[in-house]
């Protein structure tokens, strides 16, 4: 176990209350490691530290990951240089490079002008993304999308999409369906 030492050290960190915090920190220094043993080191950490990592999947260089409550389902490939918040990844997703998938589209609150923005607090939401989906490059995720789907390049996911869609565009909308 190569990992060992940060495995330590993450759950000496949930017994101070920070999680979270040494996760995403962890994950930063994982994402640098190149190549097949980057990927190795990556997955195995996960595995122990996801609420589900599963073997068969590929996390390239570049990617973070900042909640551990994060799931990835059997034969996913992340592409390099994505950022992806709390999400269930189900069964066999392609996710392109430079892909942000993020914790909803509430997870910072800018209402209260009397306080700083970075003060105020917003609400974290699991995104799912469904079976067999392909995520185009630097595409932003901040809501569910359903199996089957096809996510344009760029693309800026907004609201729920429904299974079967292709959509594209910021805001994506549906193109055309796939059945």
């Amino acid at each position: 176990m190569l990992d060992l030492p940060l495995l330590l050290f993450f759950y000496l960190a949930c017994l101070l209350d920070r999680k979270d915090q040494v996760f995403w920190s962890i994950s930063q220094l994982l994402s640098l490691i190149p190549g097949v043993v980057g990927n190795f080191l990556r997955k195995s950490f996960y595995q122990w530290t996801m609420t589900r990592c599963d073997r068969e999947c590929a996390i390239l260089f570049g990617t973070i990951f900042s909640q551990s409550d994060t799931e990835i389902g059997r034969n996913v490939y992340i592409g390099p240089n994505c950022n992806i918040g709390s999400c269930k990844i189900e069964n066999h997703c392609t996710i392109g490079s430079n892909v942000h998938i993020l914790s909803g589209k509430n997870q910072h609150d800018f209402s209260d002008l009397e306080r700083p923005i970075q003060e105020q607090v917003g609400v974290f939401e699991k995104v799912v993304i469904g079976e067999d989906v392909w995520i185009g490059n630097c595409a932003v995720i901040m809501a569910s999308v359903g199996k089957k789907c096809i996510v344009g390049a760029g693309a800026v996911v907004t609201k729920p999409v429904e299974d079967f869609s292709i959509v594209a565009g910021n805001p994506a909308r549906v193109l055309k369906k796939r059945k």
